[in-house]
């Protein structure tokens, strides 16, 4: 049996259960209707092939679906196939593997884990200027950003004394009080500093900032045991540059979660398996605690240099100056097109302790290729949210530093 056989049959299955479950005669009380539906639905699930299925066979099945759905779109079919039942899904979550080794974009939480070690995920960011508002696709097509897998939103929100990026999973809901908020980038009254914040801890102790209320939102489908709130991820400074003095712009990225051994050989980044607020993996998603924004909240001052040891320190690559062009110049391998103050490229720094080649890979870099739309390509140990929200504060207006 081929493969799109194998796909066209699981779909197929699931669809006569689907129309059994509802070809039925109602009976005259609502509570026999419950009682007549259910029990159709049960009968076809019982004689559906695949209920019966040895699971060797169902997850020899499964692997060579994912084996053969390797891209977006095709690869829509390994997430219906996480859906179908919990016994499917636990089987797909084993077969399928984290970004740093498959190099493949499946579940949610794929965009909280490190990117591939050996190649660049390549992808595009669309500003809608009306309504203040970025969204992520990862590239289908290398020659065109035109179409993409939708990733993450972000919606910008200007505050008193500071802005704030909300980013989510869901296009159509960008809020902190949606199930699909993720986390945001929060930068200070000049521009010049940013943290992220992520919406879960990212290792074990890591601490939440203080927050003055706190909204419950169903606590029936959350655990306890973890705390709600903002978790700081990641420190972005930008140096203070009056008038253009000193040159192109630069930044300086400090990742509080991760460790600056991970770029060592056999070093290990944080790979998060599961949200931990909620079933985000889930279909539905499921509504969870969140943490309530203060307007009041202190930026937090930029870390010294003693506070970063042990951590990854990212700085952007200097540009060289093109005497024939004049103006600074960066080899993008042609990912970006449009010359722009934005643009940028990260690189370890030297004060992590490697040397050599290591300072050379790329991390991240983020170039504008039309009006609105910018290439955002990363690679190991970043992951698309923290890639995502750095690209951000590149958007965010800069009063000192240009």
């Amino acid at each position: 049996m081929s493969f799109k056989s194998v796909i066209q049959g699981v779909k197929g299955e699931l669809g006569n259960i689907s129309r059994k479950g509802f070809d039925v005669k109602f009976g005259r009380s609502r509570s026999q209707r419950v009682v007549e539906d259910s029990s159709v639905k049960v009968d076809a699930m019982k004689q559906s092939c695949w209920a019966n299925m040895p699971p060797e066979l169902l997850r020899d099945v499964l692997m060579r679906i994912e084996a053969s759905e390797g891209t977006w779109p095709p690869r829509k079919n390994v997430v219906c196939c996480a859906g179908v039942c919990r016994n499917w899904r636990d089987i797909v979550k084993e077969i399928v593997k984290s970004p740093e080794l498959s190099g493949k974009l499946t579940f949610p939480i794929s965009l909280k884990q490190p990117g591939p070690r050996d190649s660049i995920l390549q992808c595009f960011i669309k500003r809608n200027r009306s309504n203040q508002t970025y969204y992520l696709f990862l590239s289908l097509n290398q020659a065109s950003t035109d179409d993409g897998k939708f990733l993450l939103a972000a919606r910008k929100c200007r505050r008193p004394t500071c802005t704030d990026y909300i980013i989510s999973l869901n296009s159509d809901d960008v809020s902190k009080g949606s199930s699909t908020y993720v986390g945001k980038l929060r930068s200070n009254f000049l521009g010049t500093k940013f943290t992220i914040y992520d919406a879960q801890p990212p290792n074990t102790g890591a601490k939440v900032t203080k927050c003055r209320s706190t909204r419950l939102v169903n606590v029936k489908q959350v655990s306890p045991r973890v705390p709600a709130g903002n978790y700081p991820v990641a420190h972005i400074s930008y140096e203070l540059n009056v008038l253009g003095s000193r040159g192109p712009r630069r930044m300086q990225c400090v990742m509080d979660a991760i460790p600056a051994r991970s770029m060592e050989l056999g070093g290990v980044a944080p790979t998060p398996t599961e949200f931990l607020h909620s079933s985000l993996d889930s279909f539905p998603s499921l509504p969870f605690f969140r943490s309530k924004s203060t307007r009041i909240e202190s930026f937090q001052p930029e870390l010294l240099s003693g506070q970063n040891e042990g951590l990854l320190v990212l700085r952007n690559k200097a540009p060289r100056w093109h005497e024939q062009l004049q103006c600074w110049c960066l080899n993008f391998n042609g990912r970006v097109t449009v010359a722009s103050v934005k643009n940028f490229q990260l690189v370890a720094s030297p004060e992590n302790g490697a040397a050599g080649q290591e300072h050379e890979n790329v991390i991240l870099q983020f170039g504008k290729v039309g009006k609105d739309v910018f290439t955002m390509d990363y690679q190991y140990p970043i992951s698309a949210f923290q890639a995502f929200a750095t690209c951000l504060s590149s958007f965010d207006t800069k009063i000192a530093c240009e």
